[in-house]
């Protein structure tokens, strides 16, 4: 075992200095450092819930896929496109269940990822710009990467699907996690920090597009109207007024007044989520942001996003030619996109941003970890399958094509994503058991021992 290094001396056992206050090699330069422990402490919280929602999500993936190409595929049909409010069309709101799912049950969604983000950028780990670089570098290499191999790819084969550019630009967190969860028992806990991260920047930079390139039919009139409950739900959130029958209506009128204006519904989720305050006004604890993600995103992971992914995935492939839907230029690049595009953009990014700057890995993570969860981020769903609604119109031709890749890609990254990552997870076991081994034998618990000293 290497000499056992002092807490506090300027110097580890590999030689290199720890990290003065202002040197670019200690704990500011690194990549993926671990966090303090009320972050920790705030990402086990999620990543439990987000592990059952991606079990959830997929069973209702699942479901809708036999469903759909099975005898009885009619009713599922009819199950999605039923109405259950002929009334509204006054106001935009005459939706069948599979659009309620999509633009209702998803803001709920989007206002959990509000919370998270104001969360993150007020009191996580993007409020310094030094540890949020990375992650918003790397979210930016992962969302430029693959919009530009779809628009090659649809380029060379005459344009057609180009609308979908921004389709394999996003992450599915929810199954990303119930993968990591499934197969990394040993992993360090920098990759789940650091994949939780790029997934809120990724949300972020979602929403943007959404907003703004995939916009129709927009009336400013409705949309100004929003501003007004929004306004009143900031109002009497940041007095900490959790009045419920007061902020739901308030809520649910800004999302009707927003779907009225154009502007996809979900957008309206993410601004009321802006509006919560995150620190507490006195004492400790979790601020008012913290406590409703906690209660809300149950229903988000348990409920709205596994039933969005029933009626958003039910493709049918019955006596479909196989051949001809896996060589359709849109198939092939959302594909191409997920599965290399994610890959090599985000892991292309953070070495790049490592080789330039003085920046490098914690000590505890190698770049074969980063290759492993760069290859899991290419696990598209939730927001891939809303984004190729908004481009192609919900059950078009172009959209069932964009189903089947959305569902092919993200399976080929997960199982790739799967290789590499129980192979590492292979290696931190035996560490950690190696490491168990030499901590009873020496009489000194693991616990006691610092950071990368042990073993």
């Amino acid at each position: 075992m290497p000499p056992h290094t002092p807490h506090g001396d300027p110097t580890r056992h590999d030689g290199h200095p720890t990290g003065h206050d202002g040197d670019p090699t200690g704990p500011q330069g690194r990549l993926f450092q671990r966090g303090s422990w009320p972050e920790a402490r705030f990402i086990a919280d999620v990543l439990r819930t987000e592990t059952v929602g991606g079990a959830l999500l997929l069973l209702g993936a699942v479901l809708a896929l036999v469903w759909a190409n099975s005898p009885w595929s009619g009713s599922y049909t009819a199950l999605s496109g039923y109405v259950p409010w002929t009334g509204g069309a006054a106001l935009h709101l005459d939706l069948n269940l599979a659009k309620w799912a999509a633009d209702g049950l998803l803001a709920i969604f989007f206002f959990v990822v509000g919370l998270e983000l104001k969360r993150e950028f007020v009191a996580g780990d993007l409020r310094d710009p030094r540890r949020a670089a990375l992650p918003v570098v790397a979210a930016v290499g992962g969302m430029l990467l693959p919009a530009l191999i779809y628009i090659g790819v649809t380029l060379t084969s005459g344009g057609e699907g180009l609308r979908g550019w921004a389709i394999p630009t996003a992450t599915d967190i929810a199954f990303a996690l119930a993968v990591l969860a499934v197969i990394g028992s040993h992993l360090p806990q920098g990759l789940r920090a650091f994949l939780l991260t790029l997934a809120v920047v990724d949300d972020l930079l979602a929403i943007t597009i959404i907003a703004v390139f995939y916009t129709a039919d927009f009336h400013p009139l409705p949309l100004l109207g929003a501003l007004l409950p929004i306004a009143a739900f900031a109002f009497l959130i940041q007095r900490r007024k959790t009045w419920w029958w007061a902020l739901i209506p308030l809520a649910v009128l800004a999302w009707a007044l927003m779907h009225a204006s154009g502007v996809h519904a979900t957008v309206a989720g993410v601004l009321l989520g802006f509006t919560v305050p995150v620190l507490r006004r006195r004492g400790d604890g979790p601020g008012l942001a913290e406590h409703l993600e906690h209660r809300w995103r149950p229903i988000s992971a348990g409920f709205a996003v596994p039933v969005f992914a029933f009626f958003a995935a039910g493709v049918s492939l019955r006596g479909t030619d196989l051949g001809a839907v896996f060589t359709d230029p849109i198939v092939v690049g959302v594909m191409a996109a997920l599965v290399l595009g994610k890959t090599i953009g985000i892991f292309g990014s953070t070495w790049l941003l490592a080789r330039f700057t003085r920046a490098r890995l914690d000590e505890d993570i190698s770049w074969s970890d980063l290759l492993g969860v760069s290859l899991l981020a290419g696990i598209g769903f939730t927001v891939s399958l809303l984004i190729g609604e908004l481009a192609f119109g919900p059950g078009s031709p172009a959209d069932d094509r964009v189903k089947a890749a959305v569902l092919a890609g993200s399976l080929a990254s997960a199982v790739l994503a799967s290789i590499v990552l129980v192979r590492r997870n292979t290696v931190y076991r035996r560490i950690h058991e190696r490491e168990t081994r030499d901590g009873d034998h020496d009489g000194v618990p693991d616990v006691y021992q610092q950071p990368g000293q042990q073993g």
